[in-house]
């Protein structure tokens, strides 16, 4: 039974997952680990090599959920590109490329100090600007371009 939402079905309850590719899954589960805070599921037991890995996010008592239908943070595949040697170089224009995800935080403080101080290549500073909450963009391991935003 869907839900009535005034004459529209509710089709599209949450995101479940962002598909970012990589070159080194294990390095970049490290790297997720320390910057952002999430920890890898059981799917995928975590080794020099591995090809996936699924993370996630802890919830406001510190545990990793698992999937469900409402998804309030989606997880995040890390996969293995194998198609690329070498990856696009975003550094030109940076900051008016728009990033792969953008992240939900409530202390966007902490988190540009933990990133500098764990070497992050942060593109810009926070940004006070925008009507909608600071926000900032960085790479990782990578170089795939994300967004921290505090609303």
């Amino acid at each position: 039974m869907k839900k009535d939402l005034g004459g529209l079905e509710e089709d599209i309850t949450g995101v479940t997952c962002i598909y970012i590719l990589v070159k080194d899954v294990y390095e970049s589960i490290k790297w997720y680990q320390k910057n952002l805070g999430c920890a890898p599921t059981s799917h995928n037991p975590v080794s020099p090599g591995m090809q996936r890995s699924i993370l996630r996010f802890p919830d406001h008592n510190g545990t990793i959920p698992g999937p469900g239908l409402r998804q309030t943070t989606p997880a995040i595949f890390l996969v293995t590109d194998k198609t690329r040697e070498e990856r696009v170089d975003h550094t030109v224009e940076s900051k008016n490329l728009h990033p792969l995800v953008c992240f939900i935080t409530p202390r966007i403080q902490e988190m540009y100090i933990r990133f500098i101080e764990n070497g992050v290549e942060i593109v810009d500073e926070i940004s006070d600007d925008r009507p909608v909450g600071d926000h900032f963009k960085f790479y990782d391991l990578d170089r795939n371009l994300l967004e921290i935003w505090q609303p």
